[in-house]
């Protein structure tokens, strides 16, 4: 597909970037960014789509899932705050459901992290800048019996810009021993990563405006967290005269603790509406596949045929706290979650220019959930859903590619949300449970084209349709509506090359997002604040997507050889979105520019510098809109005195809740080779 590609840890360690996750925009179109603390998930923005923290963008590394099913926080959970970047081999990108081996939340992309197997030289490396940003990173490996051992380890420690400090405290290793090749060949990896740190969430505007905190404020000082997560996996491939094999097994145990206040006093007007998220799991999975060449009709074929299976066993609670203290529970939950996928895959050349991928897949999830407060949230729940692919590739026509794909694909909701027949908070509040499957369906027609010296250039033009789905609020512990959605658009990407000091990217991605259908729930929300203007709210409820960006782009170039000056810039892009259905809330634009600067010695000793928002640009990292209270607000002392009505006191204020982009900020990193 023209929006398939593989991208060498080379390219992505030439990129400055703010946090480990930023890695991941050297996937074209794709924007990282974050609203809370830096040991949390970041959010991902994808093909119009406000990704959260994972949601339909599978992300692995080395082979093992970093999205996290039924989760505290959100469906799809993603932290990538324990990604080592200089360990990354490469980055294989593939976009929409027509890649047979691809399952849960890869529905607009998925993203396949291979770690190296041994360096060159040792590393040593130190890093320090702006607001107390500490890094210290070293590695390397050592023959051992017929493979490699190689060791890494991390620590490192920042406070942010916040005026209540992040105060990161991070530590972070890997070992690995490994055989061989990555088509003939065995390895073993061990991982532990750690971390604490405190959070600046997103404000209101209204609070930065009227001067009750500034910029860089906090509503509630206490909100934080902490996370860790140990992980041991293996794989193993081998070639033979018909083909290739290759499986791969892993274990993680995480546990995420992390306290929130998003709404400030609208639920609890006197200690605050502060909540602890925990999630303690331990998941485990086996994956293999079998490919096999041979002919059909006389002409070339491969067939792939796989299996992949996984399991979480997960403790979960959802608790109201006061600066992390416990105040009440709200829901607390045992889940054991299980599926299996089955794929086969075949691709046959019929001509010089013709070449078909077809293919299928296979899902089956079950669930067992038991709620430990209320016995009418707990059950069992299963479904299973079949995905047919299909990819067509025409050419190459002097030095041009044509591509076509097609498929259904699927993401699992919370299992908890599949179960829970009761509000949480108040049992007499009936719900309905959600589907434990949802069903995506997408078409992309594409060009990629060498045919002007040393530049290449994909253009691809993409739907991508969402079925109806209930999706659980972790935030919450029930479950919300939402309507079926449509998103269609573009992706332009080019990369020009004229020496071999010289790289330069570009990338455009425009979408059209839009919910179908009508949200009957939203307008009479809106029917019942009508009228009273302290509440805000705005018009009658529309299709709009929120935080779904019309469009995102970038450009970089990189300059330099192995050894002498180095260095290069980035600009990122990501445009104005819808904040509410109705449109009556957006946000600003956001543009970026990251620089670096460096300079390389024969014996591999380096020194760098890196700066982050080169042009001290005042934006913002993520923006939402929803409502809220503030003791200030007038809303506030209406309620406190039964003053308004109790629909619009339920509400809020509605509002622009933001967390801004870190102002200008300066890393300087030596590194020496031993």
């Amino acid at each position: 597909m023209a929006s398939q590609l593989t991208v060498s840890g080379e390219e992505i360690n030439a990129r400055p970037v703010t946090r480990p996750a930023e890695v991941l925009e050297a996937v074209p179109g794709l924007i990282v960014t974050q609203h809370s603390g830096e040991g949390k998930a970041n959010q991902y923005f994808l093909r119009g789509y406000n990704l959260d923290h994972g949601t339909d963008l599978a992300i692995y590394v080395d082979g093992v899932p970093v999205n996290m099913r039924t989760h505290a926080h959100g469906q799809g959970y993603a932290d990538l705050n324990w990604l080592i970047p200089e360990t990354i081999n490469a980055m294989e990108v593939k976009k929409g459901p027509y890649f047979a081996d691809e399952g849960d939340f890869s529905s607009v992309g998925a993203v396949h992290i291979g770690l190296i197997d041994r360096t060159v030289k040792g590393l040593a490396q130190m890093t320090a800048g702006s607001f107390g940003y500490r890094r210290l990173l070293g590695m390397d490996s050592v023959k051992l019996g017929d493979g490699t051992l190689l060791v890494v380890g991390e620590a490192g420690t920042t406070n942010g810009p916040w005026n209540n400090p992040d105060n990161v405290r991070k530590l972070n290793g890997l070992v690995r021993y490994s055989q061989g090749t990555a088509t003939d060949g065995v390895s073993v990896t061990a991982m532990a990563y750690a971390n604490k740190w405190n959070s600046t969430d997103q404000v209101p505007q209204r609070a930065i405006d009227s001067g009750l905190i500034g910029r860089f404020g906090t509503e509630d000082a206490s909100d934080g967290g902490n996370s860790n997560r140990f992980a041991l996996s293996a794989r193993v491939a081998q070639s033979d005269d018909v083909g290739l094999w290759k499986a791969n097994a892993y274990v993680v145990k995480s546990q995420l603790d992390l306290f929130s206040n998003f709404t400030y006093f609208l639920d609890n007007p006197v200690l605050g509406d502060q909540f602890h998220q925990h999630d303690d799991r331990l998941m485990a999975g086996v994956n293999i596949s079998r490919t096999l060449n041979g002919s059909f009709a006389g002409l070339p074929m491969q067939t792939t045929i796989g299996l992949q299976s996984r399991y979480d066993a997960i403790d979960l609670a959802l608790t109201k706290t006061f600066q992390r203290s416990f105040l009440s529970n709200v829901r607390s939950d045992k889940v054991g979650e299980g599926s299996v996928g089955v794929f086969a895959e075949t691709s046959v050349r019929w001509t010089d220019w013709l070449r078909t991928i077809a293919g299928w897949r296979g899902d089956y999830y079950g669930a067992d959930v038991t709620s430990q407060f209320n016995a009418n949230n707990s059950g069992r729940a299963n479904a299973a859903i079949g995905s047919p692919k299909l990819r067509v590739v025409f050419g190459p026509f002097n030095k041009t590619e044509f591509f076509l794909g097609a498929g259904y694909g699927m993401h699992s909701n919370d299992a908890r949300g599949a179960t829970t027949t009761e509000g949480p908070a108040d049992p007499a509040n009936k719900l309905s449970p959600s589907p434990l499957l949802v069903r995506t369906k997408g078409a992309e027609v594409g060009v990629r084209s060498k045919l002007i010296p040393d530049l290449e250039t994909s253009l691809s033009v993409f739907i991508l349709d969402q079925d109806s789905e209930i999706l659980f609020s972790g935030d919450a512990g029930d479950t919300s509506a939402t309507r079926a959605s449509r998103r269609y658009g573009f992706e332009l990407t080019n990369r020009y090359r004229p020496k071999s000091w010289i790289d330069i990217d570009a990338d455009l991605a425009m979408t059209h997002a839009r919910f179908r259908g009508t949200d009957q729930d939203q307008a009479d929300v809106y029917a019942s604040l009508a009228g009273f203007p302290e509440a805000q709210i705005g018009n009658a409820p529309g299709n709009y997507i929120p935080n779904a960006p019309a469009m995102i782009a970038s450009t970089g170039i990189t300059l330099g050889e192995k050894t002498g000056w180095f260095g290069g810039a980035r600009w990122r892009y990501i445009g104005s979105s819808p904040l509410t259905e109705d449109n009556a809330f957006r946000s600003n634009p956001t543009s970026i520019v990251n620089a670096r600067l460096g300079y390389r010695i024969e014996n591999g000793w380096r020194i760098q510098l890196d700066v982050l928002n080169l042009f001290n640009t005042r934006a913002n990292q993520i923006t939402y809109a929803y409502g809220s209270l503030l003791k200030t607000d007038t809303l506030y002392n209406l309620c406190a005195a039964n003053a308004a009505p109790a629909a619009v006191c339920a509400n809020g204020v509605m509002d622009r809740v933001l967390h801004p982009v870190e102002p200008m900020t300066f890393r300087v990193t030596m590194a020496g080779a031993f």
